[in-house]
C-alpha cells in the first residue's frame, strides 16, 4: 500500500515536472543598451579600450545584480569610425534602445535629427556638437561632463595662469594642429573669437586623415615657434605628431592635446621620450588602483568575464568608457526613482533621468569614482551638468593629473554656446522649449 502511494506521488511529480519544462520561465527584466564601437579601421587601437570599458562596466553591474534588479542587455556594433556605417548600426539597434552613445562627432550629428522621432536620447560625453548642452534647443542630446568648447577654454585658462593672467596672453603665439574633420574644426570659431578678444595670434594647421603625414606641419611649427601648441588629434595622428615634434625640437611641455589625444596608446611606445607631453583629462584621467577599477577586476576579470586585456583596466580610454557607461546607469537609476524601481525604462523616461542627474560627492564615492570625477548636475536647460577638466601629463611611464579642476569661463562660454544653439534652432525651425516642457 505504501509502495502504491509512493508510485502515485512519483507519477504526479513527473507529470508536474514535465509540464513545467513545457512552459518557459518568465524572462527577467532587461534594459537594452547598444554599444556603438570601432575596433576595426584606422582608429581601432583607440576605439577598442573605450568599448572594453563600456562593456566591462555593464558586466560589473550585472554581476552586482543589475540596476535595482534589472539586468543590462547589450549588443555591440562595430562601425569602424565610418559615419555611414555608424548610422546603419544606429538604425539596426534603435528600436529597442534606451539611449545611444554614437562615439563619433559625425554619427552624433547624423542621429541628432533622428532623436526627436525615435525618442532615443543621445549621450555624447566629450564630443560634439558643443551647443547641444543647451537643453532648450537640443531636447534629446546630452554632452555630459564637457564639450570641445569647454576644453578649448580650459586650455586658454591654463596658459593664462602660466603666463600670470589672462591679459598676458596678448601677443602670444598659439598654434592649433587639428584633425581635418568636423571633430577637429569644431573649436576653431571659439578660438578665433578669443584670439580677437584677448589679442593672441592663432595659427591653424589642419592634418588630413588619418594623420600619418605631418612633416610639413611640424616644419611650420619650427618656423613659427609658438608659445603653446594645442593639438586636436585622434588615433595615429597623436603618436605621429609627438615623433615629429621631437624630430623638430619642439618642447613637449608646450604641447597640449585634447582628451582624445592623451592615452597610453599615444605615448606608451615612446616611453620617456614623450615625457612632459600634456593633454586634457575630461572628468577622469587614469583609475589605476581606484575602487571602480578594483571592483571590475574582482567581479569581472577574476571570474574570467573580462572583455580585453586585464592590464588595460584603469587606463585612460578604458576609464573613459567605464565613466560613460556609469553615467548611463546613473541616469537609469534616476529615472527608476521616478517611474518605479525595478522597471525597464523607456527612452522618454531615460531623457527625464538624464535631465535630473545629481551625481554629487557622496554618489561619486558610492560609485567607486572618488577622486576621479567632479560632481555632475543636469537640468532641463543644462544638458552638460558640469564641465570641470584637468590637465594630465605623461611622466614617461603613465598619465597623471598635473593640475586641479579647471572650470570654464561661463561668462564667455555660455553666451557663445547659446548663440550657436539659437542659430541651429533657426536653421531647423525648432522652437525653444518653455518651462511647461521641463516637467
Amino acid at each position: 500500500m505504501k509502495f502504491k502511494k509512493f508510485a502515485l506521488a512519483s507519477m504526479a511529480s513527473a507529470v508536474a515536472l514535465s509540464a513545467s519544462l513545457m512552459v518557459p520561465a518568465a524572462q527577467a527584466a532587461e534594459q537594452f543598451l547598444p554599444i556603438l564601437s570601432y575596433r576595426t579601421g584606422a582608429y581601432g587601437p583607440v576605439g577598442t579600450p573605450f568599448a572594453n570599458g563600456v562593456t566591462d562596466y555593464y558586466k560589473l553591474i550585472n554581476a552586482q545584480g543589475g540596476i535595482n534588479g534589472v539586468k543590462i542587455k547589450f549588443e555591440e556594433c562595430d562601425f569602424g569610425y565610418d559615419t555611414a556605417r555608424g548610422v546603419e548600426c544606429y538604425e539596426r539597434l534603435k528600436a529597442d534602445a534606451t539611449v545611444v552613445h554614437p562615439m563619433s562627432t559625425g554619427v552624433t550629428i547624423a542621429v541628432t535629427a533622428k532623436a526627436p522621432e525615435t525618442k532615443v536620447p543621445v549621450i555624447a560625453a566629450g564630443y560634439g556638437p558643443s551647443e547641444a548642452m543647451d537643453g532648450g534647443v537640443y531636447k534629446w542630446n546630452f554632452p555630459l561632463m564637457g564639450t570641445y568648447v569647454h576644453g578649448a577654454d580650459a586650455l586658454l585658462q591654463h596658459f593664462a595662469k602660466l603666463e600670470g593672467g589672462i591679459a598676458k596672453l596678448k601677443g602670444k603665439k598659439i598654434a592649433y594642429v587639428y584633425h581635418d574633420s568636423g571633430y577637429g574644426k569644431e573649436p576653431i570659431p571659439y578660438l578665433e573669437q578669443r584670439a580677437a578678444e584677448l589679442g593672441f595670434n592663432l595659427t591653424l594647421l589642419p592634418v588630413p586623415h588619418p594623420g600619418l603625414e605631418q612633416k610639413s606641419t611640424w616644419l611650420k611649427i619650427r618656423q613659427l615657434r609658438p608659445d603653446y601648441t594645442i593639438m586636436w588629434a585622434w588615433g595615429v595622428q597623436t603618436s605621429t605628431a609627438l615623433k615629429e615634434a621631437l624630430a623638430t625640437g619642439y618642447p613637449l611641455n608646450k604641447l597640449y592635446g585634447n582628451w582624445w589625444a592623451g592615452s597610453e596608446v599615444d605615448t606608451a611606445d615612446l616611453g620617456m621620450r614623450a615625457k612632459g607631453y600634456n593633454s586634457l583629462a575630461l572628468g577622469v584621467s587614469t583609475a589605476y588602483g581606484s575602487k571602480i577599477a578594483n571592483d571590475i577586476l574582482k567581479n569581472v576579470y577574476d571570474k574570467g568575464q573580462g572583455t580585453g586585456d586585464k592590464a588595460q583596466v584603469g587606463s585612460v580610454l578604458h576609464t573613459r568608457g567605464v565613466t560613460a557607461a556609469a553615467l548611463t546607469v546613473e541616469a537609469i537609476r534616476t529615472a527608476q526613482a521616478k517611474y518605479g524601481k525595478g522597471k525597464v525604462i523607456t527612452g522618454e523616461q531615460m531623457r527625464w533621468g538624464l535631465e535630473n542627474l545629481n551625481v554629487d560627492e557622496g554618489r561619486i564615492k558610492a560609485m567607486g569614482f572618488e577622486g576621479l570625477l567632479s560632481p555632475i548636475s543636469t537640468s532641463c536647460a543644462d544638458h552638460n551638468g558640469g564641465a570641470f577638466t584637468r590637465i594630465q601629463t605623461w611622466d614617461g611611464k603613465q598619465w597623471a593629473p598635473s593640475t586641479g579642476w579647471i572650470e570654464p569661463d561661463q561668462m564667455v562660454v555660455k553666451p557663445y554656446l547659446k548663440a550657436a544653439a539659437d542659430k541651429y534652432a533657426a536653421s531647423k525651425g525648432i522652437q525653444r522649449r518653455g518651462a511647461d516642457d521641463c516637467q
